[in-house]
């Protein structure tokens, strides 16, 4: 049958190869279904289009802005997935190994979309507090972080070849950053698939991705100092990769994500009868088998008490026998063949090194049916469960990792060589702990956290809602130390701010807050007449000031205020219990002042304010006592704009307003920020 060359997508267009010599096979039948190559591909020329084009278009829309175009874009894929996955079918994939690769990753979008009410509506983000540098508060320093002016390249790994790639341009692409996808070419035809459509969509600014199936050798040749490169795979290759000339001279941010030996952990008060232990056979199981043990979070290394040894193997044994592997299409396998024959001749030899120094005690390389395909010609392979009876001695199972249905049981005297056994793995991606005990998971936590880049522990009370040992969430960080590559991949807000540069701003703070568009406080402040809470969400200005009446704290005050909240706290009701204190007399309330402060500068009528939305970094400063006169400063600090969502929504915004209530020696007795929602006067 003819085979189709896999397009490249650059400088704005797709183009085909001049030669595609790189052969492409389908996992479950080893038919040759696509080729693909690079040859023509002016990598330079398509860098410098990234940067001037895409970074440019990017860069122009703010946080707001980018979030809604990820949502609209994660719309967009998932209305088109059922052509995704009859692809990922190709890889090997059965339907739930494609489900966290495809709608995970469009997840992944969705995650950074929701993103966006962290960070204000700007280009830019306001990093931090002030930094008070001068004795009269005239000069100040704060944080400012702008996206790099550079692109990212992504080379990524072949085992999830749609999450691989949405899980890392979601991050940029919400930091402003343009980027050059290049997925594994093993199972680069599924990638194209989904970027196909992401370009059809029409929803991302010019020259914000550009794709490489096919080989790319020398597209780290004329990286630049503000680009950053990210690498799933081998640590051997990323090692390669980030020890490239350009990246070492250009200093060049480059995180690696490296496969890793991670482990599981069976904690030593867990027995044969209890939930936890079938908790245990569960997640391993589960690990083994997904993807056909082909994830840089799978587990490698079994840790289990040495009494518990036969327990779990015969457990895993029964639960292993019931594994169904063939043709993923087929409803009732339950593991599908490896990426390639390729890979599984890779695996077959890691199995052959690993197997000099411990016995495989379940599976076989050779004996095993596969269900509606040919054994030989798909890329199938059964689990493999080595045991390891001297782990600390026979220590191949810490170095080498075969990259397939594969893993290792090694049992543990006391929960300190659990702990000692785990790290010497060298740095992995995720550990999990499966024990009813917390104050046991607490010392298996602190003792290996600084090895592993994430740590799951399951019990009872969380096992039916946890994601897993081998799902990394968006908003938490995917990465490990030492073996696993030292870097770190989404993470939320902190993957963001790897794509933006920090840059410390130093002056007044009338000229800070001019620049960040954040009021900062002791700048200048500008006062009108009319009343702030009557003005619109356009006409309100950052550093609009309302200076309100004044009011004089009574005992009275401090009675009424017990009566009605119920806090009768002593500092505020008994004069005779003060010694000792840092009180002088009877204090107000602190939410008192707040409360009070809110009752000098609401306008009560009716007007563009809808409603309070909250308060944020509230601090009562000074004991306030009766006869102390307080007035309040309210400053529009910032604006945060909405979308509508719905065509019946109000549009409106969110107004940040620092309220200082300050006693009648100028002084700040208390300090807060308060989000009101504002209606906008343009409607349309």
């Amino acid at each position: 049958m003819s085979i189709r060359t896999l397009k490249n997508y650059a400088e704005g267009k797709w183009v085909t190869p001049l030669s595609a010599n790189e052969t492409l096979y389908n996992a479950v039948t080893g038919d040759a279904i696509f080729s693909a190559g690079s040859e023509g591909l002016d990598f330079g020329a398509m860098m410098h289009y990234a940067r001037k084009t895409g970074g440019r278009n990017l860069r122009k829309l703010t946080f707001q802005e980018r979030g809604r175009m990820l949502k609209a874009l994660a719309l967009y894929l998932q209305e088109r997935k059922e052509e995704f996955y009859k692809i990922s079918a190709f890889t090997g994939a059965t339907r739930a190994d494609s489900w966290v690769d495809i709608e995970g990753g469009i997840g992944n979008l969705f995650s950074y979309a929701s993103l966006r009410r962290q960070f204000p509506d700007e280009r830019y983000y306001v990093d931090g507090d002030i930094a008070k540098l001068s004795k009269n508060n005239t000069f100040i320093g704060h944080h400012i972080m702008v996206p790099k002016e550079g692109l990212a390249v992504h080379i990524n790994a072949y085992n999830f070849p749609v999450w691989g790639m949405l899980e890392k341009i979601a991050v940029n692409l919400f930091a402003g950053v343009p980027a050059i996808v290049k997925p594994a070419s093993i199972t680069s035809y599924l990638t194209e698939a989904v970027f196909e459509a992401i370009i059809q969509s029409n929803i991302l600014p010019e020259g914000s991705l550009q794709l490489v199936c096919g080989s790319a050798r020398g597209i780290l040749d004329t990286i630049q100092t503000e680009d950053i490169v990210t690498f799933t795979g081998s640590a051997s290759t990323g090692k390669m990769l980030k020890s490239h000339p350009r990246i070492i001279s250009e200093a060049v941010p480059f995180n690696m994500e490296a496969d890793s030996l991670n482990c599981c952990i069976l904690g030593s008060d867990v027995t044969p009868n209890m939930p936890e232990f079938d908790i245990f056979i569960k997640e391993v199981v589960r690990e083994i088998t997904t993807k056909a043990g082909q994830k840089c979070t799978a587990v490698r290394r079994i840790i289990v008490p040495e009494n518990r040894v036969e327990d779990v193997q015969i457990a895993l044994g029964k639960r292993l026998s019931t594994n169904t592997i063939g043709d993923p299409s087929i409803k009732e396998v339950r593991m599908g063949p490896l990426a390639g024959v390729s890979q599984r001749k890779e695996v077959r030899e890691k199995v052959e090194m690993l197997a000099k120094s411990q016995n495989i005690v379940i599976g076989s390389l050779d004996q095993f049916d596969v269900m509606g395909a040919d054994k030989e010609k798909g890329a199938f392979m059964a689990p493999i469960i080595f045991f390891n009876d001297n782990p600390f001695e026979k220590t191949d199972c810490h170095d080498i990792e075969a990259f397939g249905p594969v893993s290792t049981i090694m049992p543990y005297k006391d929960i300190d060589e659990a702990i000692d056994l785990s790290r010497m793995g060298k740095g992995s991606l995720v550990s999990s702990v499966i024990t009813a005990d917390d104050d046991l998971a607490k010392e298996i936590v602190l003792g290996t956290a600084s090895m592993h880049g994430r740590i799951l522990i399951l019990n009872s009370d969380c096992a039916k809602e946890s994601t897993g040992h081998g799902s990394p969430m968006p908003m938490l960080v995917h990465g490990g130390p030492g073996r696993a590559g030292g870097g770190e991949e989404m993470g939320g807000k902190r993957g963001v701010m790897h794509y933006l540069q920090r840059t410390a701003i130093q002056g007044s703070p009338t000229t800070i807050t001019r620049i960040t568009n954040v009021y900062q406080q002791y700048g200048k402040q500008h006062e009108y007449d009319k009343h702030p809470f009557k003005k619109y969400f356009e006409e309100l200005e950052v550093g609009e000031t309302l200076v309100t009446a004044k009011h004089t704290v009574t005992e009275t005050d401090i009675t009424n205020f017990a009566n009605v909240s119920g806090d009768n706290f002593y500092a505020h009701m008994d004069a005779t219990s003060l010694e000792g204190t840092i009180f002088e007399g009877r204090v107000a309330h602190g939410y008192f002042i707040l409360s009070k402060a809110a009752g000098l500068f609401v306008d009560a009528k009716k007007g563009p304010v809808l409603l309070n939305y909250g308060i944020d970094e509230c601090r009562f400063t000074k004991p306030v006592y009766p006869g102390t006169t307080i007035g309040v400063k309210l400053t529009v600090k910032e604006k945060v704009a909405q979308e509508k969502r719905t065509p019946e929504d109000i549009k409106k915004g969110i107004v940040k307003w620092l309220v200082d209530v300050y006693d009648q020696t100028g002084e700040t007795v208390a300090i807060a920020t308060i989000l009101t929602m504002v209606k906008m006067q343009n409607q349309d």
